[in-house]
């Protein structure tokens, strides 16, 4: 049996980050090795990965460091699908497969439990089907009273779902070639022709088991779900300090806490897990890094900074700055004095425009999304859930209630008066004042 990952969509509501969402390091590691590792404990060694023109490259880095594993690679010229994809990678698509969205976090059981039920071979395919409580912009299943499949509703209206059934894309098929003939003849208008085509090999009396699944699940589908998927990894991590590290006597280590090759943890800084730092970075004086925090490598939390659940990526710098509830990516750089506010007033849920509709995130406490590269000047604030594009700036004092696209730069155009100074110091009341601390 194969593996099957599909990598080369596009993520077109992650903005402002732009990694592709598999490639997003979590505990030093892209997310694609930990899907792959997770798929080689259920017994999976070959692996069929589907790329585009723009991650290839990287996907190909990613498999020379996994040892005894088999890759096959293949390659999506452009975005048109999960149906694109696995024709693309036809030559390498034969018997059994399991196909896998890597921008999903999920729990090795997924893969196990899938895998037992495709060992009992009493149907063609088997998926699986995650309960929901409220609406998810995902496809939802239809079932009759022994679990088949019914039907796939792609993305239905808010009120108009099938059931609460969401479809997770972990599929198993033990026949790749009647997939891909079902693929060819599917007939829509939409981005579903994956789903038409299983909803057809059902019409035809092929059996399409839906398993459910209830253990972990994360979605990653916009940036603060990033957050999402960092607690599920900080709390399956096991604390460690490399034998490099170094931590001063008056710092302070608490709970479950990793620091990786050459982090530095100075005096009176305070790291209380779960927390992650990266290599070669710094703690430093009187810094506080907390609940639930993801600091990469070669980042510096300068003097006096807080840190609280937040994922930030590699080269970051910061000084005397609060950053809550926030996703940073690479090569950010915050002057003194910067916060990120991430609590409304009236502590209602923070809503983001996404497409130009408003999308309720879920949290009552989000902070800023920052893009890569970009440079906030001292003593700026940035409202909750505000995004700065990739190589943005943010100038000093600017008071931020709204989004920056890439590249953009936000000022604010104070005005003062140059005088010549006439006031002149009393140095002996100075000095009376100096006397009286002593």
């Amino acid at each position: 049996m194969k593996a099957v990952f599909l990598c080369g969509g596009s993520g077109k509501r992650m903005f402002p980050i732009t990694e592709d969402k598999f490639l997003l390091d979590f505990l030093g590691k892209p997310l694609l090795e930990h899907q792959i590792e997770t798929a080689r404990k259920a017994g999976l060694n070959h692996f069929v990965i589907i790329g585009n023109p723009g991650n290839v490259s990287k996907i190909a880095q990613i498999t020379k460091r996994i040892p005894g594993a088999v890759f096959d690679l293949a390659l999506q010229e452009e975005p048109l699908g999960i149906a694109d994809a696995l024709k693309r990678a036809r030559p390498f698509l034969h018997g059994e497969l399991l196909v896998i969205n890597p921008n999903d976090v999920f729990s090795s059981s997924a893969c196990f439990k899938i895998m037992a039920e495709a060992k009992k071979a009493t149907a063609s395919s088997y998926i699986l089907g995650y309960q929901v409580e409220k609406y998810f912009p995902g496809g939802y299943l239809e079932v009759n009273s022994q679990n088949e499949l019914l039907r796939i509703v792609e993305k239905p209206a808010p009120g108009e779902e099938p059931s609460n059934l969401i479809n997770i894309l972990i599929h198993y098929h033990n026949d790749a070639e009647e997939l891909l003939r079902r693929i060819e003849t599917a007939e829509t208008t939409r981005d579903d022709v994956y789903e038409c085509a299983l909803d057809n090999m059902v019409q035809a009396g092929h059996n399409i088991q839906v398993i459910p699944y209830d253990d972990f699940w994360a979605p990653i589908k916009y940036p603060w779900h990033i957050l999402k998927a960092m607690e599920y990894f900080l709390d399956n991590a096991q604390p460690y300090v490399a034998p490099s590290a170094h931590i001063s006597g008056k710092g302070s280590i608490e709970g479950n806490v990793i620091l990786s090759d050459n982090v530095r943890v100075l005096e009176n800084a305070v790291i209380r897990g779960p927390v992650y730092i990266g290599a070669n970075s710094v703690i430093g004086n009187n810094a506080l890094v907390r609940d639930y925090s993801h600091i990469g490598s070669n980042s510096v939390v300068g003097y006096s900074t807080e840190v609280k659940h937040s994922y930030i990526g590699d080269n970051c710098w910061f000084h005397s700055n609060y950053v809550g509830d926030s996703v940073i990516d690479d090569d950010c750089s915050f002057g003194a004095g910067t916060v990120l506010a991430n609590v409304r007033l009236d502590e209602a849920n923070i809503k983001i425009k996404v497409a130009g509709s408003l999308v309720d995130t879920g949290f009552d406490k989000l902070g800023a999304i920052v893009g890569r590269g970009c440079r906030i000047g001292v003593n700026a604030s940035l409202m909750p859930g505000v995004r700065l594009g990739p190589g943005s700036f943010v100038g000093p004092q600017v008071c931020l209630h709204r989004d920056l696209g890439a590249h953009e730069r936000a000022l604010l155009n104070s005005r003062y008066r140059v005088r010549n100074n006439e006031v002149r110091l009393d140095e002996d009341r100075r000095r009376g004042l100096l006397d009286r601390l002593k």
